[in-house]
């Protein structure tokens, strides 16, 4: 039995639940996060759950302390919270950047400022966050959604070498197109041809947050599929 305890954020649906399963099924100790209460009671009684909006700066410290005295400290975050909206360059509005900033970026940020004190004081520590491809590669008409998540990107890599030497690993996985039942409803199906399915991508996070990938550090991960 693996006693390690791992904060899921995102994890009342999709990708988040999958990762949830994925880790509880693996031996660990999770936490499970969303403000979609209802999502999260889906999930089987032996995960802990704590409904709360992480993308508020204000909510993710006392979150997180919470849990480090209810639960136990964190060993393992990984943040599966994202938002998408479609547009070119020239649409992008203000109120649409600074939204997909707060749930793309800050998310991510708050919640790792909050997990790395635990961590640090352990001296050891692996964090996940979930970027996407054209955070990675321009794509056109997905302007602002592109530019937050490199902002992501870049924030991963710049972690891995701020908490790289307090043995805390940081990496970031990239998926595409993930088949969750938010983006079939989204989609048109030719932009569904090849997705992955999220439970494939929940097994590569929890590679990487496993003792297999000790060595493995600032990576951002393609997971693109087919």
């Amino acid at each position: 039995m693996d006693t390690r305890i791992a904060i899921v954020a995102g994890a009342g649906s999709g990708l988040g639940r999958a990762t949830a399963i994925a880790l509880h099924a693996a031996g660990l100790n999770v936490v499970a996060v969303d403000r979609n209460e209802a999502g999260l009671k889906q999930l089987t009684d032996e995960i802990s759950r704590e409904v709360a909006d992480v993308t508020d700066p204000a909510v993710p410290g006392p979150l997180v302390e919470r849990i480090a005295a209810e639960v136990g400290s964190p060993d393992i975050l990984v943040n599966t919270i994202g938002a998408y909206e479609l547009g070119d360059s020239l649409s992008v509005t203000p109120q649409g950047l600074r939204q997909l900033m707060d749930v793309n970026l800050g998310a991510a940020l708050w919640l790792t400022q909050a997990v790395a004190p635990h961590m640090q004081q352990k001296g050891s520590g692996a964090i996940v966050h979930i970027a996407a491809r054209p955070g990675v590669d321009p794509t056109a008409g997905s302007a602002a959604y592109g530019v937050t998540k490199a902002a992501l990107v870049h924030l991963v890599r710049t972690l891995d070498v701020e908490l790289r030497p307090s043995g805390i690993r940081v990496n970031a996985v990239v998926p595409q197109v993930m088949a969750t039942e938010k983006n079939k409803a989204m989609f048109p199906p030719e932009m569904l041809v090849g997705a992955v399915e999220p439970e494939a991508i929940a097994d590569v996070i929890a590679f990487l947050v496993s003792d297999a990938a000790s060595s493995v550090s600032g990576v951002i991960l393609p997971a693109y599929g087919g």
